[in-house]
């Protein structure tokens, strides 16, 4: 008995399922496009409508400029950030360049600095 690979039970190759899906995919995009037509459309009579302008959906404002109904929104989630608006200073530092807070893993560069003979206090930036 001689049995055909190219084909399943159904009597479908791979073939023809990639081809049907080529074919899907070419039917869901010219879909998308019209839809995406469509909803500019309205859009559009919408925006003209209502005399609606960029600023008015918050496009070409800037972060200091964006106030009103957002402004509080924006602090709240600063705040639950953890920022402080502070700059970050730094609290060790070497003649290299180096820099480094003082909180978390010490970098390499600190630990090299140790090995040779430094302190921390030798590192301190004053």
């Amino acid at each position: 008995m001689k049995y055909d690979m190219a084909r399943s039970k159904s009597g479908v190759s791979l073939e023809d399922l990639h081809a049907q899906i080529a074919d899907l995919q070419a039917q869901a995009e010219a879909l998308r496009k019209s839809e995406f037509a469509e909803v500019i459309a309205k859009i559009k009579v919408a925006i003209e409508h209502y005399g609606i302008t960029a600023a008015d959906l918050g496009f070409g404002t800037t972060r200091k400029a964006a106030k009103g109904k957002f402004a509080a929104f924006e602090q709240k989630v600063r705040k639950s950030r953890g920022s402080k608006g502070k700059a970050t200073s730094f609290k060790y530092a070497d003649d290299q360049g180096n820099k480094w807070v003082g909180m978390g893993k010490r970098p390499d560069w600190f630990k090299a600095a140790l090995a040779a003979g430094k302190t921390p206090e030798d590192l301190l930036v004053k």
